[in-house]
């Protein structure tokens, strides 16, 4: 037989002596040691203190831990035990296990990628799309608005003021116009994302976080749902000024601004390479320039131009025939490496060109554009010219052709090259043939073109560049853009989530998600009461309903039937609440007309009157019971907490502020677990977890009339008729709005249980509602 265990500190663990660690007793029965005692925090509530062992809110004399009675007989059992066997030992106090109630909405994602990707998110208000420019519902121009939106953004999100943007669409969400629950804007987002294949995430994450990193790429803001049109959309800073406009301008017989550019180019492709990205092509529409003269690369460009180069692959021919199509095309160049794999990607398997992409791709475009400075419009044109021949060369799979049409096409780049410059610059022009290899493995690396094109301004006396190629140089991994599953979306997802649902009702089809729209809201009326309904309860396998027609009504949880009908109030009634003890008690507060404003305990053995308390200055309005302590709310903006064993007052939260809070009067309550939720009439709720006081919550732009809390998932409904369906993270006590469910009356009561969500509406009727029906 095991020997019997020394009493000790729940806090310390601690065998109490007497001296060291004496035992004080506290309202709830358990004894904890007067030093841990005055080392535990103490809750928000004034004169009371949780107790370590069952959570238990309890008073807390203002004198301390001293003026708490001594456990005189846990003294003397200690003292006994040490002295029958000085070497017995306690065991390990067991954990508790905690039963956990079933989600109301599954759990599409988990906890770890909404961590993930909850700031990337833009808020719905901060972009402004401009439906004056055309280009296609997968890329659109557009900007940052000036909303009080923008304010609640995440640091690494963070717009100018009416800056400019570009929109790339990664996704779209679908849903049946019949669904009852209305997904909310950052859902959506979040489930398109989560329901796209892992390699379009990691690529989407690395676009995000290298534009953190390197300076030479444009910034992406963050992803933004259209709400109008269900795409999901990468957002991007788009400079007022590129390339394009500088080819314009006519500068380009100016070696210096030549040069300039040229260093710029490579600069800028550097930083790409340094976070691992290629391009594998390069058009001038791509490069925004700022106030100061530099490049910059708008990756959402390069995919936008990328897809018109997968289209005219697919065509084997041009783009529309409007002339800024092709002004766009004809700056555009594709390696032919590029070319090469996408035609691989529409199912022809090419014997030759097995050169794959690497960092030398991104040299041959950035070659092509210093061709097309230094030979204009004539470059282009055989540019163009060469490129459609390949691109038919390729698709025929004719491998001789594309070398002769290659050579052919450099010796024509030779003449013209030499027209323009003559004699001079000869180790340039030698460079820049080298850089249009068709063998990527031989064009030279991009610090030796920037060292060229800074030759021609300045020549350095020492030579501070070959730490850095060798840094590039020596890379043995590159993402290309246009290669990855952003730019090639497949016509069925492989990612099931949690909850078992089929790759059949989860179809992502060209960016599309579905399946959300087969997972209904199934609803139940129940009708019994004569006027609005005030409060919901639950307990021993029945659910109360107190009404405006001063009755509290009660239903069969299995059968949803009404079983009896309590009557005694003689004004409306306003709360409910049932407690689960020995002798259980159904508790209703009314309003009082004349002025009552009591709790009322009623027992549930012979439904008689048990006890009434006072306190309150107004209307009670609400109550809850969590760990033998009951809850109540009031007009007059106060809590009062109560001792149930003997239903004595424990404590009172915000009397002292109610006169001064712009709140204004408590509606409702809500507890779970160690927090507390009340909804003020001004629409705020105000969360304390743990005792401590949370930034209250704007859930609603009317009253809210009710509220609800389980676990994570928080409950309000109120006077525009709709139950907002939001999670309360345990981590970082981040509130996300998940959804809302659209009813036909307002919102007076709200209960979750075991999966099921009771809604009391002011037009008589309670209404069930499950998901998955």
């Amino acid at each position: 037989m095991d020997p019997p265990e020394l009493p000790e500190c729940p806090v310390c663990l601690q065998p109490f002596d007497g001296e060291s660690t004496i035992p004080r007793v506290l309202a709830c029965g358990h004894s904890t040691c007067e030093t841990c005692l005055i080392d535990l925090p103490k809750p928000s509530f004034p004169r009371t203190i949780r107790c370590p062992a069952c959570t238990q809110l309890v008073s807390y004399p203002t004198q301390g831990p001293s003026a708490l009675p001594k456990n005189i007989d846990l003294l003397r059992i200690s003292s006994s035990l040490l002295q029958s066997n000085p070497n017995c030992l306690n065991s390990k106090p067991k954990t508790p296990t905690v039963s956990s109630s079933p989600d109301f909405i599954p759990n599409f994602w988990s906890h770890e990628f909404h961590y993930n990707w909850k700031e990337w998110v833009i808020p719905r208000d901060t972009i402004s799309v401009d439906t004056s420019v055309a280009l296609d519902e997968s890329f659109l121009l557009g900007t940052a608005t000036n909303s009080e939106a923008s304010s609640g953004m995440s640091s690494r999100c963070l717009m100018k003021r009416h800056q400019k943007v570009s929109l790339f669409k990664v996704g779209s969400f679908t849903h049946s116009n019949d669904n009852r629950f209305n997904y909310s804007y950052f859902a959506k987002a979040i489930w398109i994302l989560f329901k796209m294949r892992d390699g379009a995430l990691a690529e989407l994450m690395l676009i995000l976080t290298a534009s953190l990193k390197e300076y030479r790429i444009c910034p992406a803001y963050g992803l933004w749902y259209n709400e109008e049109t269900g795409n999901l959309y990468l957002i991007c800073e788009r400079k007022h000024t590129t390339l394009l406009n500088v080819i314009e301008s006519g500068i380009q017989d100016d070696i210096s601004s030549f040069a300039m550019i040229g260093m710029e180019l490579c600069e800028t492709i550097s930083r790409l390479h340094e976070a691992e990205l290629v391009t594998g092509y390069t058009s001038l529409s791509c490069f925004g320039i700022d106030d100061f003269g530099h490049l910059f690369i708008d990756l959402n460009d390069v995919f936008m131009v990328g897809h018109r180069i997968q289209n005219m692959i697919s065509q084997t021919l041009s783009f529309a025939e409007n002339k800024d199509s092709k002004r766009l095309e004809m700056y555009t160049f594709p390696s032919p490496e590029l070319l090469a794999e996408f035609v691989k990607k529409r199912d022809i398997d090419l014997e030759f060109g097995k050169s794959t992409i690497s960092y030398s791709s991104d040299v041959w475009s950035i070659a092509c554009i210093l061709l097309l400075f230094l030979i204009e419009k004539s470059f282009g044109e055989e540019t163009q010219n060469f490129l459609c021949s390949y691109i038919f060369a390729l698709v025929n799979e004719n491998g001789d052709d594309c070398e002769e049409l290659h050579l052919a096409w450099l010796d024509k780049v030779s003449g013209l090259l030499d027209t323009k410059l003559g004699s001079d610059y000869v180790l340039m022009k030698d460079l820049l043939h080298k850089c249009l290899c068709l063998d990527p493995g031989t064009r030279p690396v991009v610090t030796d073109l920037w060292k060229s094109m800074r030759e021609l301004i300045i020549k350095p006396k020492f030579e501070v560049m070959r730490s850095v190629e060798e840094k590039v140089i020596n890379k043995s991994t590159c993402h290309c853009l246009l290669l990855g599953d952003l730019s090639w979306p497949l016509k069925k997802t492989d990612k099931v989530d949690k909850n078992g649902f089929k790759d059949g009702d989860l179809v992502v089809e060209s960016g599309v998600i579905e399946g959300i729209r087969e997972n209904s809201i199934k609803c139940t009326d129940l009708k019994g009461h004569l006027d609005c309904i005030s409060g919901l309860a639950v307990g021993g396998g029945f659910l109360f309903s107190c009404s405006f027609d001063k009755t509290v009504n009660v239903w069969s949880l299995q059968g949803l039937n009404h079983v009896h009908t309590f009557k005694g109030h003689e004004h409306k009634v306003m709360a409910i609440v049932y407690v689960n003890r020995e002798a259980p008690i159904c508790i209703s507060a009314d309003n009082g007309g004349s002025g009552d404003k009591s709790i009322k305990a009623w027992s549930m053995h012979d439904y008689s009157l048990t006890c009434s308390m006072s306190g309150h200055k107004s209307v009670v309005s609400t109550l809850a019971v969590c760990d033998e302590v009951l809850y109540s709310g009031s007009w007059d903006g106060s809590i009062r907490l109560w001792c149930l064993s003997d239903h004595s007052p424990l404590a009172v939260l915000g009397e002292e502020e109610a006169a001064a809070s712009p709140f204004g009067s408590i509606l409702c309550l809500a507890l779970d677990n160690q927090t507390l939720v009340a909804a003020h009439e001004n629409g705020y709720i105000k969360v304390w977890k743990k005792d401590v006081g949370l930034k209250p919550i704007s859930a609603h732009m009317s009253s809210i009339f009710s509220v609800c809390m389980e676990g994570e998932w928080l409950f309000s409904g109120g006077w525009n008729k709709n139950v907002v369906v939001q999670k309360l993270s345990g981590d970082d006590d981040d509130v996300t709005e998940i959804g809302s469910i659209s009813g036909d009356s307002v919102v007076t009561a709200l209960l979750y249980w075991q999966g099921k969500l009771f809604v009391g509406q002011a037009d008589r009727i309670i209404k069930v509602y499950s998901f998955g029906g």
